[in-house]
């Protein structure tokens, strides 16, 4: 088997932190169940988010702390409150803005959530969950535990960074490690509680999801940030120097996006290292995905055949140069270890012929982005040039404006070009080109919610190459008129993507 089987179907993409709910940040709570009830009643069958990892530099889901681990900030206080962890007086008088997410506020407030509940469940409440959490450290320990020490470390020492610690620690010197785990044991045992609760919040909505027919398509960012428990405990998989430092950078060079390219700072993999080992390092990441989502979007796939090698001490991405990946080897031995390829390839921006090769050596669908099609009529983006159905079709995604924050920038030439393909005056820009993707042949079709309600770039998620002030979008509840849930319904029906009706149970 190269992929699951995929039916026609559609999607929206929205990013658990952009739930609406009292506490600064969308979380696994009530609001989270009330939106894959809405998204059942939308009939549609996909809910895509972005990486669920714990967020570092710029509060971007892409940079995060370890590629294994869950997101303490989207914890539900109410769920914890639920369990008998903690008491409402934690948040009583708080007020965070609905509009947007102000990490500044809310971080410190979920790091006090989390500490109440360990206080709470060290000093017996929660007892019913004390098995169950010793299970849970017991199977995940083989990254559970790097990750407790790492942010054991990282905050004893006043959030540093990675590079700059202590050598000893750096190096994870045994002796240095063990002194750490022993004088910081109710610590790194938090961090391990951590975990327990985001998965354990986690796994609920995800069945509560599956039962209503709601499959969950992840992302998995190809690299990963240095400040991490990754390249903490498994240096040997990276591109460092003798002092652990990166040798060279990720990035890309100059494109749509960005002209001066983008400087992404991650390390990069020391494949023939990772071959040597039969990339079980990333064999065991994707496993660890796949308890989360039901597919993963596999981020920048370009990488796996080459990756832009920028030297460490550019400052910009300009002078880089093209390094071969892994490439097939990479990809026989996942669909070996793993049973298949669960993937949706992100091969956007430039893309040469051996990239396509791989790709559909694979077997893996790509992505299409209306947006990027309004130039010439031979456009791939066009959904009448769409040659292979095996494709994700999206209006846009987290890296793009919204569709309406697009139309209102875009040159009355350009906007003929849709005018003249819609056959009509355009007056609702994120419904044309809903209406495009869903009537595409595509196999699945997805919207970000903005582009669902119509809203404004204002509402954009992310603008690449722009260090701060993303991430940041959330949808309040007055935004959602009844009338999206049955427009999107009809649309859904319109062109064929309604999920499968459950089957019938005998009656007994």
């Amino acid at each position: 088997m190269s992929h699951p089987e995929l039916s026609r179907s559609a999607g929206v993409l929205l990013h658990p932190t952009s739930l609406p709910g009292p506490f600064g940040i969308g979380d696994l709570g009530p609001a989270a169940y009330r939106w894959v009830e809405t998204l059942a009643a939308m009939k549609q069958t996909w809910w895509q988010i972005l990486p669920l990892g714990p967020t570092g530099a710029g509060d971007s889901p892409y940079q995060s702390y370890s590629a294994f681990a869950g997101s303490i900030n989207l914890l539900s206080p109410e769920l914890l409150e639920q369990d008998g962890l903690v008491s409402p007086s934690l948040w009583a008088g708080k007020h965070f803005p609905d509009t947007h997410v102000d990490y500044d506020q809310v971080t410190p407030f979920k790091k006090a959530l989390l500490r109440a509940a360990w206080d709470g469940f060290r000093g017996g409440k929660g007892g019913a969950l004390r098995g169950e959490f010793e299970a849970y450290c017991a199977r995940e320990a083989a990254w559970l535990d790097g990750y407790a020490v790492f942010m054991t470390v990282r905050e004893a020492l006043g959030g540093a960074s990675l590079p700059d610690w202590p050598d000893d620690l750096l190096r994870r010197v045994p002796a240095a490690v063990a002194a750490v785990e022993e004088k910081q044991a109710r610590e790194v045992q938090m961090h391990r509680f951590g975990q327990f609760l985001f998965d354990r919040q986690w796994s609920a909505l995800r069945k509560y999801a599956a039962e209503r027919g709601i499959k969950v398509i992840g992302d998995a960012p190809i690299f990963v940030a240095l400040d991490s428990a990754d390249v903490w405990c498994n240096p040997d998989q990276f591109l460092l120097d003798p002092d652990r430092r990166p040798t060279v950078v990720a990035g890309v060079p100059p494109d749509y996006f960005a002209a001066d390219g983008q400087h992404w700072g991650n390390p990069l993999y020391d494949w023939e290292r990772m071959a040597e080992t039969g990339y079980k390092w990333w064999a065991d990441r994707v496993r660890r995905d796949l308890a989360r989502v039901d597919l993963i979007r596999l981020d920048h796939f370009r990488g796996f055949r080459q990756a832009w090698h920028i030297p460490a001490t550019e400052k910009t991405a300009i002078k880089g140069k093209w390094v071969d990946g892994p490439g097939e080897t990479f990809f026989e031995r996942l669909r070996t270890d793993l049973g298949g390829l669960p993937f949706i390839a992100e091969d956007l921006g430039v893309i040469t012929p051996d990239v396509d090769a791989l790709r559909e050596q694979f077997g893996l669908p790509g992505m299409k982005v209306i947006q990027f099609a309004l130039d010439t009529p031979k456009n791939p983006y066009w959904p009448h040039n769409f040659a292979d159905h095996r494709c994700v079709c999206y209006t846009g995604t987290h890296d793009n404006d919204t569709a309406a924050g697009w139309w209102h920038h875009l040159d009355e030439r350009t906007r003929g070009f849709l005018v003249a393909y819609v056959g009509h005056p355009v007056t609702d820009p994120a419904w044309e080109l809903i209406r495009l993707a869903w009537g595409s042949v595509a196999e699945i079709a997805v919207a970000p919610l903005q582009d669902v309600l119509g809203l404004g770039g204002i509402t954009r998620m992310n603008r690449p190459g722009v260090a701060v002030g993303n991430w940041m979008w959330r949808v309040r509840a007055g935004d959602f008129a009844s009338t999206v849930v049955d427009r999107m319904r009809g649309v859904t029906q319109l062109y064929n993507r309604l999920p499968p009706e459950p089957k019938a149970t005998e009656k007994e």
